[in-house]
């Protein structure tokens, strides 16, 4: 999904909900009239830390829900009409909740889907009229998607969205992705949006479902660098690379028929399959294979404080991203290079889908400006892109706020 409000500046601050509020009301006569029927619903965008690509293939994640994320005001409607209007630039969309609904291609469509997954999943929903924004910088990689699927679903749920399940709501919203949006995502955005917990990361075993927090290694920020360079992903080759990962999974099947994906995959396996697969999905094989294990050895890494061992499990991260899946940028590359020369910088990878969207860095408290400092002063020159610069925090999952 399209940003709803970009950050002004490098380092802009959440806006309140009262603005949401006041937009409301401006635009609906029922919320001027009756303010205690206004309800705020939230949804957090993610950062993923490690393991990109590991989740459609049943792996392991470790992402974090962050403090950017999108907000939906609004009061019930009795008419089973959805109305939201955009906070930034007035665009509305709508659509009847028991009337089919054809996917345009634009924001509404995260809406709508998640009202045809809700239906489809027997869940109870009402009618609304509502004012969205949103602090997740435009096409970014941040999961605003997840983020406005999962309010979408806390706002058209009403009351009855905190007796769902956190992870069954992430998993009706990834229905929404997978068959209405068409992106043929894995779990891990929704996941995060839904169960994230402030302070600590999120490892989630993307085949049992099974996750706890981690906690984030003490002394620690993080800051996601965008390259002002957007992307949108159902227009890329990620369902492309989803369908490479199956021709592997099936030519690996031929010599071990155990194999249900590459999750279940070794080095050993695929070095023994690799001259019947085409030379482009042993090299999707190759990446997914060992970021599994870089998600266990940054787990490691951060249940010991071994920081050290950290930048390495990242830096391999996005050579791997960049030489064997194909997905980063040269925009991505100079934010890494720049990242890394700065002292303080514990590590710095690509993070989520790739074809442009943002970095991920872990960065001592101390040098967070310096970052900053080094990346708004070398990046455009090399890239003619102004970047921004985000420090986040782990937040908690979507919800209502009073």
């Amino acid at each position: 999904m399209a940003s709803i409000r970009q950050p002004v500046g490098p380092m802009s601050e959440p806006f309140e909900p009262e603005e949401l509020v006041a937009a409301l009301v401006a635009r609906e006569p029922a919320a001027a009239a009756n303010p205690a029927a206004i309800r705020i619903v939230r949804a957090p965008g993610r950062v993923n830390l490690i393991g990109e690509y590991t989740d459609i293939n049943q792996g392991l994640v470790l992402p974090a829900a962050i403090d950017r994320e999108i907000r939906i005001a609004y009061i019930p409607r009795d008419d089973r009409r959805v109305e939201l209007t955009r906070q930034d630039n007035g665009d509305r969309g709508m659509f009847q909740l028991d009337v089919p609904r054809a996917r345009s291609g634009t924001w509404p469509d995260y809406v709508a889907g998640t009202a045809w997954a809700l239906a489809e999943a027997g869940l109870p929903t009402a009618g609304l009229r509502g004012v969205i924004g949103s602090t997740l910088p435009e096409n970014a990689g941040l999961s605003s998607s997840a983020a406005i699927e999962l309010a979408s679903a806390w706002a058209l749920l009403g009351d009855a969205a905190a007796g769902v399940d956190r992870l069954a709501l992430a998993q009706v919203c990834r229905r929404a992705e997978n068959g209405y949006v068409g992106v043929q995502s894995g779990l891990m955005d929704q996941f995060a949006s839904s169960c994230g917990v402030a302070g600590a990361a999120l490892l989630l075993d993307c085949r049992t479902t099974e996750w706890r927090p981690v906690a984030l290694p003490d002394g620690l920020s993080l800051v996601v660098c965008n390259t002002g360079s957007p992307r949108r992903l159902e227009k890329s080759e990620y369902n492309i690379r989803r369908a490479q990962c199956e021709a592997a999974v099936a030519g690996i099947q031929k010599l071990d028929p155990s194999v249900r994906s590459l999750r279940d995959v070794t080095s050993e396996l695929l070095a023994a399959a690799r001259a019947t697969l085409e030379p482009v999905v042993a090299r999707r094989a190759e990446h997914v294979i060992a970021e599994n294990e870089r998600v266990l050895a940054t787990l490691t890494a951060f249940e010991a404080n071994d920081l050290d061992a950290v930048g390495p499990l990242f830096a391999a991260s996005h050579a791997s991203l960049r030489d064997l899946f194909d997905v980063s940028s040269p925009q991505l590359d100079a934010l890494v290079e720049i990242a890394v020369a700065v002292p303080g910088v514990v590590a710095a990878r690509m993070t989520g889908a790739g074809f442009g969207g943002c970095t991920v860095n872990l960065v001592h408290g101390d040098a967070v400006a310096a970052l900053g400092e080094a990346v708004l002063a070398e990046y455009p020159a090399r890239t003619g892109l102004q970047p921004t610069i985000l420090p986040v925090s782990a937040a908690d999952g979507a919800g209502a706020l009073a």
